[in-house]
């Protein structure tokens, strides 16, 4: 016959059942999260050497890692017992996320900047934390106002998320450089990039994620996580991408243009010392200007690294009479302006006289684009932080910022839309242009100088950004670089051309331009990133009203 005595534990009585200690739970979470940031970090551009094994090709993007590390996060989320622990987990992962992607900065502070190792490493992780917060505050939102249901918590995860991704975008001149989009530039999501841009493919990338994870965690869902991967997988692949030149491109761009890209490799610690990198650069740059066959010729960002009236007598005179007869011309990037009016990181465009026109009035005024989006403390400095840049040995410091929405550059009937370095991390910005569907651009031109990096995943990771945009708008890009990735890329997203990084060469090809307009384009051309903000705060305002209620 039982007992109907009550059991009792302690020593008198009944052991209690053993449980890991609940600090110790904490610290195999953080363990979790911190390898998961890592994780995600590595899907945009696998940085190590390790051939094919499991599809991890170096320095290409691994979509199934950045779907992997995002819904370990969620699945750590979704046991969390308060909002703080939350926030904790989405910090740490953002912090381990983003030291893991721009680790690289430590190269342009260290070696080429000249401030001390300590300071340069406490400066990127600071930067992160910073950043940091805004994922913080996504994971302790969706933990204080996750809805039950599996499918609703899943799209209010994917909401909060797209949330923290936007206000790195937005905030204080933004940088949401290795957003998880730019893992999916090849694979299942592929095909949306032309609808949804690579912020929508963040929110659908999280959206999976989290559905995976919160299905497997209840043994009861798990069927429903495998069904739904594999309906998933099989419709993308099924989905057409969005070709904008499967349709009979325009008369005028019927016929490929030849290009001529040039890598001139100069080492960033001599590129702007005179006597060295500078003689060297403006040789060997003018030597390719001047003989290159291509009918438009490109050299990268700052190829001349002095203003037009410091280089040698007769230089550009003679640069621009070159290009002011026969049938090329050249888009060149140099530094302009003065000490009274202010510089510009700009592009220079020389073409030929128009048929006509004498050639005593060729180029009064030459195409012109001043960059827009300046990278913060290279070359603009935030108020407040001039003693930061001090410490260091950086020779650009502020510039003017152009406008958005530039005039793009015609030549032989393309129109040329040229962006200077991380600008085409910022497609809502390359979108304005897309207004007018007869003044679009046919083609993008990047020119960029990514040496301040050394020779490492950086390259690789402004490669994927490019290919996104390309992927967006439906049109081809030529990239001319310093060091790399001088590449042409298809208007499907998809390089046809390369050189290897750190050599010094020249790339030539052809390029066929665009003229369509994708749905991407046309929504972010006339409203930003507004449809975004809009659909991701509807979906946490009406979990916090569920909540509520």
């Amino acid at each position: 016959m039982r007992s109907s005595s009550p059991v009792r534990f302690g020593s008198a009585g009944l052991k209690r059942p053993t449980q890991p200690p609940r600090n110790r739970l904490a610290w195999l979470q953080f363990a979790i999260v911190l390898v998961a940031g890592c994780t995600h970090a590595a899907s945009m551009a696998w940085p190590f050497p390790l051939g094919s094994v499991l599809g991890l090709v170096q320095g290409q993007p691994v979509g199934w890692l950045q779907l992997l590390a995002l819904a370990l996060l969620a699945g750590q989320l979704d046991g969390a017992r308060s909002w703080r622990r939350g926030a904790w987990l989405g910090g740490l992962f953002a912090v381990a996320m983003q030291c893991a992607t721009f680790w690289w900065l430590f190269i342009s502070l260290h070696v080429y900047g000249g401030l001390a190792a300590p300071l340069a490493v406490l400066s990127i992780v600071l930067l992160a934390a910073f950043l940091g917060l805004y994922y913080a505050a996504a994971c302790g939102l969706f933990v204080a106002f996750a809805p039950v249901q599996a499918a609703w918590r899943a799209l209010f995860f994917a909401a909060a998320w797209l949330l923290a991704e936007l206000a790195r975008v937005k905030f204080f001149t933004g940088f949401p450089w290795g957003e998880g989009g730019y893992a999916h530039v090849d694979g299942w999501a592929r095909p949306l990039a032309a609808w949804a841009g690579v912020h929508g493919l963040t929110f659908i990338a999280a959206l999976v994620a989290a559905w995976l994870a919160f299905c497997l965690l209840a043994p009861k869902t798990r069927w429903r996580a495998a069904l739904a991967g594999v309906a998933l997988s099989v419709t993308v692949a099924w989905l057409p991408v969005y070709n904008v030149g499967d349709v009979e491109p325009d008369p005028q761009l019927a016929k490929p243009m030849s290009v001529t890209l040039l890598q001139g490799n100069i080492p960033q610690d001599e590129k702007f010392v005179g006597g060295t990198g500078v003689v060297t650069a403006l040789r060997w740059y003018g030597e390719q200007l001047h003989g290159a066959k291509g009918a438009l010729v490109v050299a990268p960002e700052t190829a001349l690294p002095l203003l037009p009236q410091q280089l040698p007598d007769g230089y550009w005179q003679a640069l621009q009479a070159r290009f002011t007869t026969g049938d090329q011309a050249a888009l060149i990037g140099l530094p302009l302006g003065d000490y009274d009016t202010g510089y510009s990181n700009s592009v220079i465009g020389l073409k030929p006289v128009p048929p006509g026109q004498p050639a005593s009035l060729a180029q009064p005024e030459p195409y012109r684009y001043d960059k827009h989006h300046l990278v913060p403390f290279g070359e603009v400095i935030p108020p407040g932080f001039h003693w930061f840049i001090k410490l260091m040995n950086i020779p650009l410091g502020d510039f003017n910022r152009g406008a958005v929405g530039q005039p793009s550059f015609g030549w032989q009937g393309q129109r040329l839309a040229p962006n200077i370095c991380y600008e085409d991390l910022f497609g809502e910005e390359l979108g304005a242009r897309f207004v007018d569907a007869a003044q679009a651009p046919t083609m993008f031109v990047n020119i960029s100088n990514i040496g301040w990096f050394g020779n490492t995943v950086a390259i690789d990771q402004h490669l994927q950004i490019s290919r996104m945009r390309s992927l967006e708008f439906g049109r081809p890009m030529i990239r001319a670089t310093n060091t790399g990735a001088t590449v042409i890329i298809n208007y499907r997203g998809e390089v046809t051309h390369s050189l290897p990084r750190h050599t010094r060469g020249v790339l030539t090809g052809e390029v066929q331009g665009r003229s369509g307009i994708t749905p991407y384009a046309w929504w972010a051309g006339r409203f930003g990133l507004w449809p975004l903000w809009g659909l991701s705060l509807a979906v946490t305002g009406l979990a916090f009203l569920g909540r509520r209620r």
